[in-house]
């Protein structure tokens, strides 16, 4: 199943490398990734990454936001794939 994942991360070295690797552990693989920077947002990015996979999102998830870069998670539907 296809899911994009919209991610907040803080200005950190690393922190996509980290949340990259997570997706890459949890049996998933991304397959695009676009990112955007607000200045009127402390400088944190916004990250949507389109992500393939069949085991549990959830727990993909629940271990991003475990992430000390990663401020927030959300899933957003993509046309013809159920979230």
């Amino acid at each position: 199943m296809q899911y994009r994942l919209d991610l907040v991360l803080k200005p950190a070295e690393g922190a996509l490398v980290r949340v990259l690797g997570m997706v890459e552990r949890r049996g998933f693989s991304a397959s695009n990734i676009a990112g955007t920077r607000k200045a009127d947002d402390a400088g944190r990015w916004h990250v949507q990454i389109d992500i393939d996979g069949t085991r549990p999102l959830e727990t993909l998830c629940h271990q991003l936001q475990k992430i000390y870069d990663c401020d927030s998670v959300r899933v957003v539907p993509v046309a013809g794939a159920s979230v």
